[in-house]
């Protein structure tokens, strides 16, 4: 995989504890890096990533529910890697990445995927998403 370059990336300093568990929740979560490639240039629909269309685009490795993928991510959203899309009548199946999310994927661009999480790491992103109360 080529390097990849963001136009218009605003770098910022993120803490590192706040990084870790952006890295750990990617870790953690069933998509592809190049889902996230893709999120670098243009937003990217929920029906696109969710059953057989996930895998034909590469964004999945197995197909997955909508209402898993959207869990996740959601739970991208939270840890700060994404933000959903909003336009003039409200928010979106759309998703794309945040300022952290573009440093992430530019750190493991050219990697074949994220890095592999801890099965103490997979437990508390199991939990944590989890215990969420609708608000």
């Amino acid at each position: 995989m080529a390097f990849v370059k963001f136009p218009n990336l605003i770098s910022l300093q993120y803490p590192t504890r706040t990084e870790k568990k952006a890295e750990i929740a990617l870790g953690c979560n069933p998509f592809q890096i190049s889902l996230f490639v893709t999120m670098g240039f243009q937003s990217v629909g929920l029906k696109s990533i969710i059953s057989d269309m996930g895998l034909k685009n590469s964004y999945t490795s197995f197909p997955l529910s909508e209402l898993a993928a959207e869990n996740y991510l959601l739970w991208l959203i939270q840890v700060g890697v994404l933000r959903r899309e909003v336009d003039g009548q409200g928010i979106t199946d759309s998703f794309s990445l945040t300022p952290l999310g573009h440093q992430l994927v530019k750190k493991y661009t050219g990697k074949e995927n994220w890095p592999q999480a801890s099965i103490s790491d997979r437990l508390h992103n199991f939990i944590n998403p989890s215990l969420r109360l609708p608000v």
